[in-house]
């Protein structure tokens, strides 16, 4: 709203307020002047003389306040086990929101920042339910130690670790999610030594934060893929300080800002001053962190392990380490969880094409079962299909279509059967194919879900399989759909796309009918499932079909077809999770 006042959030101490002023003064200068912003700087101890100085920045439309959070810490003491965060300015962005019930959302800032781009623009960001916006953390992407300590010790990607020094903050969501309680809860059982409030911000808002364009949080570290003019907000972290190093790489950007500021003199002071023993000591920092972070990783205890010893069921943990052992391995086309042993299927006890009045009347049941165990799974939480997207694809379908879709929980087909019936196309059937063991081997009400709910099995006898060719291509002819797995493995919760195989493809090339590649997306929900693991929410992607090419032949446009979906799986998969798809493994992708 144009209208609504928007609040900025600095935290700093008597010491680095004079870096606020130079980031301070930036914002100002670059911000919207149809908008009027409030500042508030939280400190425990700040001069007057301070005070008054950055307070000669305010004009009609910014307001500056410094707020003393010293009784408000003193009011939640009892929560806090005695360490160091009385003092530690960087942890009091995680008291904004409840501190400052009246937002609804607002703006955090670390002090060490040029603000270049209009901060109004960032405070207009859509975030929806995320916890926070924020961008990513360049240290993790660009030193594997770092990466590798994050994804070891946190259980968070490298490429999905934030910085924490620019944040939209949703602070509706902290107040409803509970984040300053779950933050308290975390500091009494373990103890993040690396980058410490960054650490514990990151675990609690996994899965739940809003990627900002990184030129949002522009971290002087490592390579920069965009010329620093279009950089909105310049970020000098660790030993990058323009105060400190006269080569401080765009530090003349800091300068430019600085050299407008009553600040200035003092701030060229600490330069002249620094010496190169201190600078000796910044490098020597910098190296022990690095130290640090390896030897966390190497901690037999770490917090990682305590979580899977702790709070996970033992069984389920093994099998999350072996989808890593198989990935590790190139081994993606097995499964990582043993099915129940089968037998074959043979050609007398199936008509895949139920056409009877008893097997009509069955399938009904089955139908009217499912619908109920579902709408308790979905009650229960137990599963969570956040959003649907891209439902119009499924409803623009002329003719019957081979639907693909990534295979990791037993119940995820459920997730596009919903889409399925979303699309209210009711003139056509959703069918899924489903294996043989599935079919033959699975008694009570799972089993009555397998064999009456419109699958389709294969099966290891030939003359099976060419029933099940001819039921394929007689359906599709009618303009039916059929569910396959191309995958042929399912690891569970397992969020990359697998390398595909050729089946899907088989029968879409041979049947001359479209692909429909749809995606399931996951994130980690608040809810905490039975096995100790988070349930996980979904997100159903139904991509554009792929149709195809009356000009190619049957081969051509099988491999054609399976490419393209590889391609439309990987574009979803990166573009969701804001990482690229990458596998951990020594062999080469097939």
């Amino acid at each position: 709203m144009i209208n609504e006042i928007i609040p900025v959030f600095y935290a700093c101490d008597d010491n680095f307020v004079k870096y606020t002023i130079v980031s301070l003064h930036s914002m100002i200068a670059n911000a919207s002047r149809d908008r009027r912003y409030h500042v508030y700087i939280l400190h425990t101890g700040i001069t007057d003389g301070m005070m008054q100085e950055t307070k000669k920045l305010e004009n009609e439309n910014f307001e500056i306040s410094f707020e003393d959070v010293t009784s408000y810490l003193q009011s939640i003491s009892d929560k806090l086990p005695i360490r160091d965060y009385y003092s530690r300015t960087t942890y009091y962005r995680l008291f904004i929101a409840e501190m400052y019930p009246e937002y609804q959302k607002a703006i955090y800032i670390d002090s060490d920042t040029v603000v270049q781009g209009d901060i109004s623009k960032l405070y207009d960001t859509e975030i929806g339910d995320a916890y926070v916006g924020a961008c990513h953390e360049q240290a993790m992407v660009q030193v594997d130690e770092y990466g590798t300590y994050v994804e070891k010790v946190l259980g968070i990607s490298r490429y999905q670790y934030y910085n924490a020094g620019i944040l939209l903050i949703n602070c509706e969501r902290f107040r409803k999610s509970r984040v300053l309680d779950r933050f308290v809860s975390l500091l009494h059982t373990y103890n993040f030594v690396v980058t410490q409030d960054e650490d514990y911000l990151n675990v609690i808002c996994k899965d739940h934060v809003y990627w900002l364009d990184q030129r949002w949080n522009t971290e002087i570290f490592g390579e920069i893929p965009y010329p620093i003019d279009e950089a909105y907000i310049l970020h000098y972290i660790m030993t990058s300080k323009p105060w400190h190093y006269s080569d401080c790489r765009h530090g003349d950007v800091f300068w430019r800002y600085a050299e407008k500021t009553s600040v200035y003199g003092e701030i060229c002071e600490v330069l002249a001053s620094y010496t190169d023993a201190e600078r000796e000591r910044d490098y020597a920092s910098c190296d022990a962190l690095l130290a640090l972070a390896i030897k966390e990783t190497n901690r037999e205890d770490h917090y990682m392990n305590r979580v899977n010893r702790d709070q996970r069921d033992p069984e389920r943990v093994a099998i999350v380490r072996k989808i890593e052992e198989y990935e590790r391995a190139g081994r993606f086309g097995e499964d990582v969880e043993d099915d129940p042993p089968g037998r074959v299927l043979m050609p007398d006890e199936i008509e895949y094409i139920r056409k009877s009045p008893a097997d009509r009347l069955k399938s009904k049941a089955a139908y009217a079962a499912a619908r109920t165990f579902v709408g308790e799974l979905l009650r229960s939480k137990k599963m969570i299909v956040k959003e649907i997207r891209g439902v119009e694809h499924l409803k623009a379908l002329e003719s019957g279509a081979i639907i693909t879709s990534n295979h990791f929980n037993a119940f995820e087909s459920f997730a596009l059967q919903m889409a399925y019936e979303k699309a209210k196309i009711s003139h056509r059937e959703f069918y899924r194919v489903i294996r043989e063991g599935n079919y033959t081997s699975f008694t009570g009400f799972y089993g009555t879900l397998m064999r009456h709910c419109n699958t389709l099995p294969l099966s290891s006898n030939l003359q099976t399989m060419a029933k099940f060719t001819a039921a394929v291509q007689e359906l599709l002819a009618e303009g039916h759909l059929i569910l396959v797995y191309p995958e042929q493995s399912m690891w569970w919760n397992y969020r990359k796309p697998k390398p595909l195989k050729v089946g899907a493809y088989t029968m879409a090339a041979k049947n001359r009918v479209p692909v429909l590649p749809c995606f399931i997306t996951m994130r980690d929900s608040e809810i905490v499932g039975e096995d100790g693991f988070p349930v996980q929410e979904y997100t159903v992607h139904i991509s554009e079909p792929i149709y195809p090419d009356p000009n190619l032949s049957y081969r051509e446009n099988q491999a054609n077809m399976m490419a393209k979906n590889a391609e439309v799986w990987k574009q979803i998969y990166e573009s969701f999770y804001q990482m690229p798809l990458i596998y951990d493994t020594v062999c080469p992708m097939q």
